[in-house]
């Protein structure tokens, strides 16, 4: 069934599952999904959300069974499935740990591909691109789906999405320490994201899509470069251009949406929602073009674009952002602001779209930082293993209690 603008949303979330005692990855989904199913497969239904395994076995993916008509009470829907799966991992040792990346984990000795249904495609992927890095086996992000219908809309989604992008990461950043260390940057996830499949640049370009604004454009610009370039390497075509494109946001023209993948799991479904629901709002104000007309937002090009966000994914919401054409398009009329204020700015420009407690949520990251910058501020600058473990046992009771981290 086709939608149009903002009628559904899909939301897909991933968590790592880890040693209930050591919180080392534990490779076991297989062994959850058999559990609840009495048979080994990749997806197991659960009433409003379905469990299905990803590329490694040491990750679960959470998502909507079918597309919701709002994304109101989701947080509670996603919060009483982590409960059940928590309750089901006990008895394997195991139990969920939420963030965009594993602190400690070393994906070179430690990551497992799923071995069973559709394992040809990871086995391709690991043959292509060596799987057992950070980029590949250690990042956990929340997806969110926006339907379209038609060339028209297409362009009004894929144009204000394209413009929000950038400044994503200073609200989602939830990855500062990878290998044991803080990594210099706060999105880190992101900043591996972006070079996994260096060896094929095409597939990933800038992250920031390019200007396409059209069904055919899309193809001629995106798709087929892909298809072309990943040719030599998988002469079966057992890999899809829709799953082959890795930029920040894609065109699923098979199922009618523009997912959006850059956003980092944050320490429960509460953040995560309360962190979909502003960007949602945001989008739709540019498609209304509340501030800024579809002419202005479809000339930018993604190296203007892409420069804004490399630097976000460094510095988060203290990003200073000093492109004044960029903040104009959200109708902030400054010569710089940095993440944190242009986000404000948007909060209260938006917020009789979102709900209380969403609101709250907001408030509350804009005020005390990005979830990377609270643990960050937690860790006081002690990267011992044990003080890192403290901080995200920490974590993985607020995902328990689907509570902030404070």
């Amino acid at each position: 069934m086709a939608y149009s603008l903002f009628e559904v949303y899909g939301v897909e979330m991933e968590y790592m599952i880890v040693d209930q005692a050591t919180l080392s990855v534990k490779a076991v989904a297989d062994e959850l999904l058999r559990k609840m199913a009495g048979q080994w497969v990749g997806d197991y239904e659960n009433g409003t959300i379905d469990w299905s395994n990803e590329l490694v076995n040491h990750v679960l993916e959470i998502k909507t069974h079918k597309p919701e008509a709002s994304l109101s009470g989701l947080d509670n829907h996603f919060h009483t499935n982590i409960q059940e799966i928590n309750r089901q991992l006990e008895s394997l040792g195991a139990m969920l740990l939420p963030t965009g990346a594993h602190p400690l984990m070393d994906p070179f000795t430690e990551t497992r591909l799923w071995e069973h249904e559709a394992s040809e495609i990871y086995n391709l992927y690991n043959r292509i691109f060596d799987c057992r890095g950070h980029g590949w086996s250690n990042l956990q992000s929340t997806h969110i789906n926006l339907p379209f219908s038609g060339d028209e809309e297409f362009k009004k989604l894929h144009a204000a999405i394209r413009l929000l992008l950038p400044i994503i990461p200073a609200l989602s950043a939830s990855t500062p320490i990878l290998d044991g260390k803080f990594s210099g940057y706060l999105d880190t996830r992101l900043e591996t994201y972006r070079h996994n499949q260096k060896k094929i640049p095409v597939i990933a370009g800038k992250v920031i899509p390019e200007r396409v604004f059209s069904k055919q454009a899309y193809y001629e610009q995106i798709f087929n470069p892909i298809s072309k370039a990943i040719a030599p390497y998988d002469t079966e075509g057992v890999l899809d251009k829709h799953f082959l494109n890795s930029r920040g946001a894609i065109a699923r023209f098979d199922r009618g949406a523009i997912e959006i993948r850059i956003i980092d799991i944050q320490e429960c479904p509460l953040a995560d929602i309360a962190i979909l629901s502003i960007i949602c709002e945001c989008i739709k104000a540019l498609v209304n073009q509340q501030w800024a007309s579809i002419d202005e937002q479809t000339a930018w090009s993604e190296d203007s674009l892409a420069a804004i966000f490399l630097e976000v994914i460094r510095s988060g919401e203290n990003t200073v952002i000093s492109n004044q054409q960029y903040l104009q398009l959200f109708g902030l009329q400054q010569t710089s602001a940095q993440a944190r204020e242009l986000w404000q700015h948007l909060l209260e420009k938006v917020s009789s779209g979102l709900e209380a407690p969403y609101i709250a949520v907001v408030e509350k990251l804009l005020k005390q930082g990005s979830l990377s910058s609270r643990i960050l501020s937690s860790l006081n600058k002690d990267y011992r293993p044990e003080a890192i473990r403290e901080v995200y046992r920490q974590l993985s009771l607020c995902l328990q209690n689907n509570q902030l981290f404070i």
